[in-house]
Parts: structure tokens; sequence; C-alpha cells
């Protein structure tokens, strides 16, 4: 699955359309997933040739149900577009594995230009948003990460279920103390009844004010306004 944000950059999403989480923010269908495909590393290799895409970002479902959750695809995807793409820089927006380095170190092997994995959310939202999610361990992921020699980590939150003001900051300064590069936030949006309503719309001067919070902080680059979601101005972050 692929989608084009602008020129040149396009985000594809691998390991299937069904996901063995559910999350209660998220439009991707739940369910017991299709059986691997193996030959999906070079097919999403050609697509990137044929699209003459400049930077891509490749991410997945989770898929809890298999041994390696995935991260064998995950590898042998950027292999393949490595290969076939020379000039193409990635980032990768990853799965938590559960926190199974050996998983992780699939990922650190053939080293991404951007390695992303959402927050999603502040601490005390997150069994409510990420039902198989934990906290600690995602800021555990990214810093190992970064442990192991990625060169730009990056997270991305959303606003409006119902998080304060000091609960996004707190999130922020998590997210610093794992050496997070890179931060995207954005105005959380209800992708159909059934998922977690909206409880706030942040407004433009909030937005900024997260910006500059972010920035003297430390981060490289921080992305926040109400339309950011995770792949906003990726090409950028590369930097």
């Amino acid at each position: 699955m692929g989608e084009c944000w602008s020129e040149g950059t396009a985000t594809f999403m691998i390991l299937g359309n069904i996901c063995t989480r559910s999350c209660g923010f998220c439009g991707v269908k739940t369910g017991r997933p299709e059986t691997v495909d193996w030959d999906e590393p070079e097919k999403v290799a050609r697509s990137i040739k044929l699209m003459k895409i400049k930077h891509a970002v490749v991410t997945s479902v989770d898929r809890d149900d298999l041994k390696d959750m995935g991260s064998i695809i995950w590898a042998e995807t950027v292999k393949a577009i490595r290969r076939m793409n020379p000039e193409t820089t990635l980032e990768t927006l990853i799965p938590d594995f559960q926190g199974n380095t050996r998983n992780i170190d699939r990922i650190v092997e053939v080293a991404p230009e951007v390695v992303s994995h959402n927050m999603e959310t502040v601490r005390r939202l997150t069994r409510e948003v990420r039902i198989q999610a934990k906290y600690d361990r995602s800021l555990e992921v990214l810093r190992y990460l970064k442990d192991q020699g990625i060169n730009r980590t990056k997270s991305g939150i959303m606003l409006g279920l119902g998080e304060t003001e000091e609960e996004v900051i707190q999130t922020l300064h998590d997210l610093k103390d794992a050496n997070v590069d890179v931060v995207t936030i954005g105005q959380y949006l209800q992708p159909s009844k059934r998922h977690l309503p909206v409880k706030q719309f942040i407004t433009p001067d909030q937005f900024k004010k997260y910006e500059a919070i972010g920035l003297d902080l430390g981060f490289r680059h921080v992305e926040s306004s109400a339309l950011v979601r995770s792949s906003y101005k990726a090409q950028k972050h590369i930097n």
C-alpha cells in the first residue's frame, strides 16, 4: 500500500492491512492477518523505482502473530529498496516489536536514515488509546535504537484525546530523555463512531507553544500543527 504526500515522497505500509492490535484511535482493521507475502520487499522496491521516489516512509501493521513480529520482512524491504533505489532515503516507522531487541536489531542492522516509533499519546491515556502497548516500552525502544547507533530517531503524538498541557510537556521531556531527535504533534481525528471521540480541538497558538517548548528542549525538528501526521515533511528530517 502506498500513499503520495508530495512530489518525490511517499508512504508505504507493509505486512498487509490487518493489524493484530486494536488501538482506539486507528482506522486499520483488526483481526487475523493474512499470510506473509515474501515477495513484498521486491514489490515495494519496484514501486519506489517506478514512482521515482526520492524519500520513502515505510510503516506496517503490528504482527504479533509472527514469531519475528514481521521484523525479517522489515529488514528485507529496506535491503530491497537500497538495492534497487540507491539514491532513495528512508524513514522506517516501526512497531514496538514487543520490545524484543533481537527484532529491533534487524532494523538497526539495515540502518535507515530515520527510524521512527510513535508514542501516540501521554502516559495516562496509553492503556486506553494503545490497548496492547506500553508507554515505557515505547520509550525503551526509542532509547535502544539511539544507543545502538541509529543516527536519527523520531516519534509522534496526537492531541485532543483528553490529555493536559502538563502531560504533553512531560511526554516531550520523556522523549528528549530517550534521545529522540524529531517529534511530530498533530490533532487527533476520529476515524469512525466506533473509535475514541475527540475530546478537544487544539488551537493553533497551543500547537505553536508546544513547538517552542520542543525546540527549547533541543529536538532537531518539531512539527506541530493540527494537520501534522507522522510523515509530515518527512524528507526534512534526514538532515
